[in-house]
């Protein structure tokens, strides 16, 4: 009986195979690839931190992350998110999250210098940006000194799928490798000189095949796929209303997705109402609806 291979690229699969402290090695193959790190600046140590519990009520979520979080042993955080519907709030959501994570790694009471270079990577399955290149890199630069960067404290990356697609594969690129074992419909003929040219590949593609095997991780699958799916209904019913509307529905949902996940972390209402515009009220209506 042939196993179906769960599709890499769900958010839900991705943190098993990359987000687990026992599948180290593979996220650090990763990472090494996405930040071009070669030689003595490859990452050779790193920790998986905040993996949350991965429970029903949280695979149900339409608004939930299950991203992956990690930090390297010269103390820089990195996050990864695997987006796969484009809900016209990425750029905002991104800066958000990538804030939030700087700030977080201070104490209370604690130096500035003590604050963690922060990097945040978003793998994203649509075309996001006006530009040719699948893989862009942002810094805090100078507008009138192309080369003149503020601090390097804060960096982000975005991949975009489609555009990777399009492109020229060069197998002998780590990064086109990795990518291309994200792909759920990659031939099995490619999935074997994969594996044949990186061992890590080739270890990460047997935990996705004993993933593909496990009762449980299925029926959670499924379920995640179940509530993507749910959630890029909603949103194709507002935009089907008119694409002005659906512009405007799809600010609210972003705005609301933030609202929700200010929420989580106890943040004031007050405080959430001055960062994405939504009344005080409507937001205190929000949290009473979660809480219930």
């Amino acid at each position: 009986m042939t196993v179906r291979r769960l599709k890499p690229k769900n958010d839900f699969i991705f943190q098993r195979l990359f987000g687990e402290q026992d599948t180290k090695e593979s996220l650090m193959a990763l990472l090494n690839a996405i930040l071009r790190l070669e030689g003595p600046q490859r990452i050779v140590a790193l920790t998986v931190i905040d993996n949350k519990q991965l429970t029903k009520k949280l695979i149900d979520d339409k608004t939930g992350r299950l991203d992956v979080r990690a930090e390297t042993a010269d103390r820089v955080q990195i996050n990864i998110e695997v987006q796969l519907t484009n809900y016209r709030n990425m750029p905002r959501r991104t800066l958000f999250y990538l804030g939030k994570l700087y700030v977080e790694s201070i104490k209370a009471g604690g130096r500035f210098e003590e604050l963690k270079k922060t990097i945040t990577i978003n793998i994203v399955d649509f075309n996001l940006f006006e530009l040719e290149r699948f893989h862009s890199t942002f810094h805090f630069y100078e507008d009138h000194e192309d080369h003149f960067m503020l601090t390097d404290a804060m960096e982000v990356h975005f991949i975009e799928y489609p555009k990777f697609k399009a492109v020229r594969k060069n197998l002998e690129d780590p990064l086109h490798r990795w990518l291309l074992f994200l792909d759920e419909k990659l031939p099995d003929d490619q999935l074997k000189e994969l594996i044949r040219m990186d061992p890590i590949i080739g270890k990460t593609e047997e935990r996705l095949e004993w993933l593909s095997s496990d009762e449980e991780t299925i029926r959670l699958y499924e379920a995640r796929e179940h509530s993507l799916i749910e959630r890029n209904s909603l949103i194709a019913e507002g935009e089907a209303r008119g694409e002005a509307r659906g512009r405007a529905a799809g600010l609210l949902e972003g705005k609301l997705e933030v609202a929700l996940s200010m929420l989580k972390e106890n943040i004031s209402p007050a405080m959430i109402a001055k960062v994405t515009g939504i009344s005080e009220a409507e937001i205190k209506r929000l949290a009473e609806t979660e809480s219930n």
